[in-house]
């Protein structure tokens, strides 16, 4: 039983990282930016170009692969979003411009580095550390720290800076922050910055951990928009119930059934959360939702 708790806490800390990243966007934006999923795996494919295939340190390459992908989740928002919401476009356009985008850039991905299992671990692969006969690796250890670190310093971000202050009030009212002097266009492209950066993180994170393929970002972000929907879309603070629910039921499922239904037992939950609790853990009813 120490093995599968290990092993949602290690599920749970990848869960709520990707989460946290897609919801500051979601947060000022109310739209799915689906193309975000690609920025997780071009943090990934980007340590890889620089670690592996340049030579550097991962000391260096780490912090530029964050950089590039942070710069193509900011770009996209600067050449694609802004404009098409200069032109009042629905966030059903906006979702179709995002799956453009995400088609594309995976395909530049695969182009790339081909759709092979890539790996940018240099160290022999181990065991890992046993605790009461259960095993958890380095890395394994590094994701747990380093999610629950960054969420927290999201949510202190959120609360204390006045660029997380303006966050909450463009998500609250766009329209009323303008009137009051709060620069939308700004404040969105901040949270399209800090979101592509921990989703990069996110990304860097499982391809030590499981290696990666192009189509990793994709996955991770299902599971992030599952466990925000089920904590509460809107709530942050929701996102620790939504992804500890998921993460258990997966491991608790795996273990009793099959490894199989990993992925059918997360989509059984949203569907139970959207027939019965739609409002997800928070149970508070936003002004304005939109997909």
């Amino acid at each position: 039983m120490l093995q599968i708790f290990l092993n949602i806490l290690i599920t749970f800390s990848i869960f709520i990282l990707v989460s946290v990243s897609f919801t500051l966007i979601y947060y000022t934006t109310k739209f799915f930016h689906l193309a975000h999923a690609v920025v997780i795996t071009f943090g990934a494919y980007l340590t890889y170009l620089f670690s592996q295939q340049l030579g550097l340190s991962l000391w260096l390459s780490i912090p530029l692969s964050i950089i590039g992908a942070t710069a193509i989740g900011v770009i996209s928002e600067i050449s694609v979003y802004k404009p098409l919401r200069k032109r009042n476009s629905t966030s059903l356009i906006l979702l179709i411009a995002s799956l453009g985008i995400y088609v594309v850039l995976q395909n530049i991905i695969s182009m790339l580095w081909g759709d092979d299992t890539k790996s940018i671990r240099t160290w022999e692969v181990k065991v890992g550390n046993e605790i009461f006969g259960a095993y958890i690796t380095d890395i394994q250890i590094i994701i747990i720290v380093v999610s629950i670190v960054l969420f927290i310093a999201t949510l202190l971000f959120l609360k204390y800076t006045k660029i997380g202050k303006n966050m909450r009030a463009v998500s609250s009212n766009e329209e009323l922050s303008n009137i009051f002097g709060i620069n939308s266009n700004y404040v969105i492209l901040w949270s399209f910055g800090i979101g592509s950066a921990l989703a990069a993180v996110a990304g860097i994170l499982v391809a030590f951990d499981t290696d990666m393929t192009p189509t990793m970002g994709f996955n991770l972000l299902l599971y992030g928009v599952v466990a925000m929907i089920i904590g509460g879309v809107g709530s942050v603070r929701g996102l620790i119930g939504g992804a500890l629910l998921l993460a258990t039921a997966q491991h608790l499922g795996a273990y009793y059934i099959d490894s199989k239904w990993m992925d059918a037992i997360a989509y059984i939950i949203l569907i139970l959360f959207l027939i019965w609790k739609p409002l997800g853990f928070s149970g508070r009813r936003l002004k304005k939702v939109e997909i």
